[in-house]
């Protein structure tokens, strides 16, 4: 076992190049053996295990400055950088991010878990470089996915004016989370497709197969090149253009040429853009074979390859799927639009039913949104399905693009709320304070997955934006009822009176608060629950009515306190000049909320009907207030 002496990369570069192979091999045995148990993203980073060895073996990280894109290609670079000891952590709580962290080792330089990041904070860091008189060198390894994403060709553009010493290392698998799309993309492929090209390959693949014995490996072989071939004649020419020497593609698995390719471009001065072609999955027959279900893996069986799937009720993705599909087959303005997560987000079963009105375009959360914004403009209904943590990246394009024209497109805001192993990258819980502020914007949170179809027709009836935000994970279990009913705008749902402490749960926050409230039943305290359906508008009759009547109100939410839904009722009631009322607000502090189970997080930061149930107790304790003069309690 070579590995267990590899605590860093100086180890690596004690070992014989003839000995890589072999490290290699351990490496993706570790990275197959511990996803298999936590789960996290198995093709991608069996896809960069070669590359890696190579790239610590012939840069000096942490003075060199490696950089991985998105950075769940890193699993490699986290094993050789000192955390194989820790390696079997791996996005659970208290462990191993699944992403690079600056503050979990110096071999990161820069945190990633967003695609289209790395180009521009290497061209910074070559900058950086420049102003202070340092030495140190600069990589970036971004995978082709990335390059549909305008960040990364904003870097490029820079990187190619500056011409600092930096190299981009293209990590060219052809897939990223979906299929990739778009014209860099089939750039990349181009000279394949050409009719005199298409005309040769055919014939000289004929003519080598039919040599006795030894054709079909012939061919096959002749095929194998042909594809490394395709950048050479075209490819790079793109990247010549923007400034940069560009060398390839050479073939990622093959140490020997990467580590030579590598000593070579060192000495390059100027960017550089290395092409390099892997294989997502390689080494794990099981993920070769299927790049897109073995991206983000659940635990599986290592030697079947199947995953270890519990029973559970319906998610909240596939309520909204089924949900969208049934209303795009009545009404055939409805469009689907996503940046590259058709799997994530259930469009993948839309795409199926509705062909040509699904469209995915790549990582660029901000062309999917003015387009949908465009879409809108000629009277289309587009729905763009993007989590809320990508959501982020467009928000100049909800604003400017689709609120400020008013423009009915509707955000389904997927893996809203607390999204355990990915860590705070990835936490969905701050898109109540960015959307509250936009005129002309609604808010929905469906208590269940039966409730998500009615707040989806409700989005889609809307003469303005509206979003729907929802969690990663399944639901309740709750019947599914045939048909979709949309709710009166700002209107909220009395489930249950009382006459002590009022609940004012959101979202899926709705049945705990339900099982608190038969608690505080047994313990002699009478607790109203309200369901608000929506964020924005607020209902401006239930729940001020409730609130005068009990004095006591308990709202409750898995986002950001700051900005979030309990703020949206203390404004509420200061807008209506509601004085006597005592409120307390369960949600998550100003803290990053880190990797751990749903449970667990919702545990720690009050989201559960125990904590629900205690924190009601406590607001019953508390005397009722009286209203100040000019304040209104009636």
């Amino acid at each position: 076992m070579y590995l267990e002496k590899i605590d860093s990369p100086a180890d690596l570069k004690k070992l014989d190049r003839s000995l890589l192979p072999k490290v290699a091999e351990e490496i993706r045995e570790l990275i197959i053996r511990t996803v298999a148990k936590t789960g996290g993203h198995l093709a991608s980073n069996l896809g960069t295990v070669e590359l890696t060895l190579a790239l610590h073996y012939v840069y000096d990280s942490p003075t060199d400055k490696i950089l991985w894109d998105v950075g769940h290609q890193a699993y490699a670079h986290k094993i050789v950088t000192g955390r194989r000891d820790r390696f079997s952590s791996l996005r659970q709580e208290s462990g191993l991010s699944g992403f690079t962290r600056r503050d979990e080792s110096p071999h990161d330089p820069f945190g990633a878990a967003h695609a289209g990041t790395a180009l521009s904070a290497a061209v910074g860091m070559a900058e950086a470089r420049a102003l202070t008189g340092e030495q140190y060198r600069v990589v970036a390894v971004v995978g082709d996915g990335a390059l549909t994403s305008g960040l990364s060709w904003e870097g490029l553009n820079q990187a190619g004016e500056l011409k600092r010493d930096i190299l981009v290392v293209l990590n060219d698998n052809t897939m990223s989370i979906s299929p990739n799309v778009g014209a860099v993309s089939a750039y990349l492929n181009r000279v394949l497709t050409g009719r005199l090209v298409t005309r040769v390959r055919t014939g000289s693949h004929q003519l080598l197969g039919q040599i006795p014995m030894v054709g079909p490996r012939v061919a096959d072989m002749a095929k194998r090149m042909e594809e490394m071939a395709k950048g050479l004649v075209t490819s790079g020419v793109l990247f010549e253009e923007l400034g940069f020497t560009y060398v390839g593609p050479i073939d990622g698995h093959n140490l020997d040429h990467l580590l030579t390719t590598l000593d070579n471009v060192a000495e390059l001065k100027g960017p550089v853009l290395l092409h390099v072609v892997t294989t997502k999955g390689k080494g794990y027959a099981p993920a070769e074979g299927d790049a897109v279900k073995w991206h983000g893996a659940a635990p599986f069986e290592v030697e079947t390859g199947t995953f270890k799937k519990k029973v559970a009720p319906m998610s909240y993705t596939e309520a909204f799927a089924q949900a969208l599909i049934r209303l795009a087959d009545e009404d055939d303005r409805i469009v689907a639009i996503t940046a590259a997560m058709a799997e994530g987000t259930g469009l993948v079963k839309f795409q199926k039913a509705h062909p040509t009105r699904f469209f995915d375009v790549g990582i660029a959360e901000q062309h999917a949104i003015v387009f949908a914004a465009g879409l809108a403009a000629q009277g289309f209904r587009p729905v763009a399905a993007i989590y809320s943590t990508f959501l982020q990246r467009g928000y100049d394009q909800v604003v400017h693009d689709v609120c400020l024209q008013r423009l009915p497109v509707v955000f389904a805001m997927d893996r809203a709320g607390i999204v355990w192993d990915d860590g705070p990258t990835h936490q969905g819980l701050y898109d109540l304070a960015f959307l509250r502020t936009l005129p002309n914007m609604i808010i929905l949170a469906p208590k269940d997955e039966n409730d998500m179809q009615h707040c989806l027709k409700t989005a889609l009836i809307c003469d303005g934006p509206a979003a729907v935000r929802y969690p990663r994970g399944a639901g309740y279990g709750v019947p599914i009822e045939q048909e979709a009913r949309a709710y009166p705008l700002g209107t909220a749902e009395l489930l249950r009176n009382g006459d002590d402490v009022l609940l004012l749960p959101l979202g899926t926050l709705v049945q705990p608060a339900l099982e608190a409230a038969d608690r505080l039943a047994q313990a002699g305290i009478s607790a109203a629950v309200i369901n608000p359906r929506f964020v924005k508008p607020l209902d401006r009759v239930l729940i001020p009515e409730a609130a005068r009547r009990v004095g006591r109100v308990l709202t409750v939410e898995e986002h950001m306190l700051a900005g979030g839904f309990g703020s949206a009722v203390l404004e509420l009631f200061e807008e209506l000049h509601l004085g006597g009322i005592q409120v307390t607000r369960l949600g998550i502090p100003d803290v990053l909320v880190e990797q751990g189970t749903q449970a667990s997080m919702r545990a720690r930061y009050g989201l559960t009907t125990e904590r629900i149930q205690a924190a009601a107790e406590a607001l019953v304790k508390v005397p009722r207030l009286e209203p100040r003069r000019g304040e209104s309690a009636a």
